[in-house]
């Protein structure tokens, strides 16, 4: 039988612009507010993650941590400088890379890559082929069955999604 997986596609919480480089910005008041709520929805909804792939900008890190309090649980996380910026293709390689005995994983980016991720790899209900829109701190949950390295687009099943204006 084919394992059955479930990738979490996070974009960051929304930042604040003050005059430093864009990896160093960090949460805005909101973002701060929203992170938590979005690990609550996650923790209630049953879609805790065993593996986290978080991208090394200190805004998606800043994300992570707030989150993380409310799962309840203690995945591992690797910050991956690969993720920061990433196109869709890099983010679907980092995916590929997850490891075999991983049921659940979550992955921490930015748009447009996120968001490219997961149209491309959700099956389009109905035949519409509209983009997955993500605002800030919008969470995609997609399942599929088999193995991380064999995921490709059209291979999953969008199994929900929410943003922090929803909960």
């Amino acid at each position: 039988m084919t394992a059955s997986r479930r990738l979490i596609l996070l974009r960051h919480a929304k930042s604040d612009w003050p005059d430093v480089p864009d990896r160093d910005r960090p949460l805005a008041k909101r973002g701060r507010r929203d992170a938590p709520k979005i690990g609550r929805w996650l923790r209630d909804h049953a879609y805790v993650p065993e593996v986290v792939i978080c991208s090394d900008a200190r805004r998606t890190r800043q994300t992570w941590d707030r989150m993380a309090r409310e799962l309840g649980s203690s995945p591992s996380v690797t910050f991956e400088p690969r993720a920061y910026a990433a196109s869709a293709m890099t983010l679907l390689y980092l995916v590929m890379e997850l490891p075999a005995g991983c049921q659940t994983a979550l992955l921490v980016g930015h748009n447009p890559g996120v968001e490219e991720l997961a149209t491309s790899l959700a099956l389009p209900p109905d035949g519409d082929d509209a983009p997955i829109r993500f605002p800030t701190a919008a969470v995609a949950v997609l399942d599929f069955r088999g193995d991380w390295d064999d995921l490709g687009p059209g291979q999953a099943h969008l199994t929900d999604f929410t943003t922090p204006a929803d909960i």
